[in-house]
């Protein structure tokens, strides 16, 4: 029986050049399939053929990159069988997947009514949302399909509660086709309360690369008594059914929201689970596609926002600091052509759907849409980080240590615990203190080091799992972009005009478990 592939089907979107968008499908085994993509009016713009091969019967194609636009219909032809999918534009494709956070839906989130009326205006970006499914064995295709492509309504961009379609993913759609004029795809794949571990492919949690052996006990059940482990977490369960179908598709980026399960679960891996994670999706991609999917695929996340307020857990801070897999900006050398959305500002602690899922999607997305125009489009003169400390004094006499930064800087909130310092003898474990700000200049925070004097041995920012109030952290940017949170070593750098010179370098000092 001659088919496309199960995220195949009207209204799609399919990658625009330079990449050719791989179609691919099933039929009876042996048989020459003859692919044709056609304009209005049945123009024929190509042709190309392909065998079905074994074990599973199935045939795959590139097509020629293509310019963006359509609508253009896509024929499959097997002897006397044809399918024809129709309505079909070439555009960028973004694959987003997560946990719950991603999957809120537009329903959910802060103005949802005034979203959901504006999806009338947006027909060239398309939406489609696999079902979550789990499976043992890696699969070629989905199984199930929450939401065929489709044009975005009000009613499917608002299905429900934690359905689809995800407002993070639509939202930055939405402002990549404002952005861009192309038509944009969006494919869904979320699952709430999962960690990494299940999105991860069996070859990236071999023991020795992130994990002493034994693979930590809690991933070998299904479920946790944590309720914000509420969805499957065996290693891999979730790339076998929901990404590893996906592979064949050429992608433009990736959309990622998760791990505040990972905050609860194998926290101190993350900084190894994370960048791993990445690295093997860009190689299965880029391999899946037949070399189409470029090979260092924008990667684009979310960092935790907040959950208990006045908590004095620090794992939300940990894990936030592992997502920089503990470099604090992104992209680095560790996690190269990868954008970061800070989001630790933007709490709710009024949320009905519980404070760990915050309702102001939108600045989360403006914030990711920024990072992809830099990042994933090449536009070099677009702010896209907040503010990050470059060099730091020590004005040992007055008791004062000068931390300038990388860009300018806007104080919104004169917190006296958000800066704090170690400044005990012993390393481990260390005694942190707080480190009130005394001024900010254009580029310059002073801070007050309290009972620390002449010993200062680290300095951290925004260290808390509710370090602010809602768009209320100490230090923005004039564009609007918080400091996110680090944890630095400061090591003595010689005299500098003004004291003693301190070398800040992400830390290594501190153990955080």
């Amino acid at each position: 029986m001659l088919s496309f592939a199960s995220y195949y089907g009207d209204h799609m979107v399919l990658q625009k050049r330079p990449s050719g968008a791989v179609v691919w499908g099933h039929g009876e085994l042996g048989a020459m399939v003859t692919v044709t993509l056609s304009g209005p009016g049945g123009l024929i713009i190509m042709r190309k053929t392909a065998q079905v091969k074994g074990p599973s019967g199935t045939w795959r194609t590139v097509l020629d990159p293509m310019d963006q636009g359509g609508p253009y219909a896509l024929t499959a032809e097997q002897g006397l069988e044809n399918v024809t999918l129709r309505d079909i534009y070439f555009g960028d494709v973004w694959l987003c997947s997560g946990q719950s956070n991603m999957a809120m839906t537009v329903l959910q989130v802060a103005n949802a009514s005034q979203e959901l009326a504006a999806a009338a205006h947006y027909p060239y970006v398309r939406i489609f949302a696999a079902a979550p499914a789990r499976s043992d064995v890696e699969l070629e295709d989905l199984e199930q399909i929450d939401l065929p492509w489709s044009i975005p309504t009000a009613e499917n961009l608002g299905h429900g509660n934690f359905t689809y379609f995800s407002a993070v993913c639509w939202l930055l759609g939405r402002s990549l086709y404002e952005a861009l004029g192309s038509p944009i795809g969006l494919v869904e794949v979320a699952w709430g309360g999962t960690p990494i571990e299940a999105w991860s492919s069996r070859r990236v949690l071999q023991p020795a690369l992130c994990f002493a052996p034994p693979l930590n006990q809690a991933l070998s059940s299904s479920t946790s008594p944590h309720q914000h482990l509420s969805g499957p977490q065996v290693p891999s369960v979730l790339w076998n059914a929901m990404i590893h179908p996906l592979l064949n598709m050429t992608l433009r980026g990736v959309a990622w929201y998760q791990g505040e399960a990972n905050a609860f679960l194998n926290t101190d891996q993350y900084n190894c689970t994370f960048p791993a994670l990445i690295a093997d999706w860009r190689w299965a991609f880029h391999t899946g596609s037949a070399g189409q999917t470029e090979p260092l695929l924008p990667f684009g996340f979310v960092q935790l926002s907040t959950y208990r307020h006045r908590s004095a857990d620090d794992s939300f801070a940990r894990l936030r600091w592992h997502q920089t897999a503990d470099l604090g900006v992104v992209p680095n050398a560790r996690m190269p052509n990868a954008f970061m959305a800070v989001a630790m500002d933007l709490g709710d602690e009024q949320s009905p759907y519980g404070s760990i899922h915050p309702r102001d999607k939108q600045n989360v997305a403006h914030r990711l849409l920024l990072g992809a125009r830099a990042v994933a489009y090449g536009d070099k003169d677009l702010v896209f980080q907040g503010p990050y400390p470059t060099r730091a004094i020590l004005e040992v006499t007055r008791g004062l240590l000068n931390v300038t930064y990388s860009q300018a800087l806007v104080c919104r909130q004169r917190d006296a615990q958000a800066f704090e310092v170690c400044c005990s003898s012993q390393v481990s474990p260390c005694q942190w203190l707080p480190a009130p700000v005394v001024a900010v200049g254009s580029h310059t925070v002073t801070l007050a080091l309290s009972g620390c004097r002449t010993l200062v041995l680290g300095l951290r920012y925004a260290w808390a799992e509710w370090p602010c109030e809602y768009q209320a952290c100490p230090l923005y940017n004039p564009q609007g972009l918080p400091a996110p949170p680090f944890l630095l070593d400061t090591l003595p750098a010689g005299n500098a005009a003004g004291g003693r010179e301190l070398l800040l370098l992400p830390s290594s000092r501190f153990p955080l478990n």
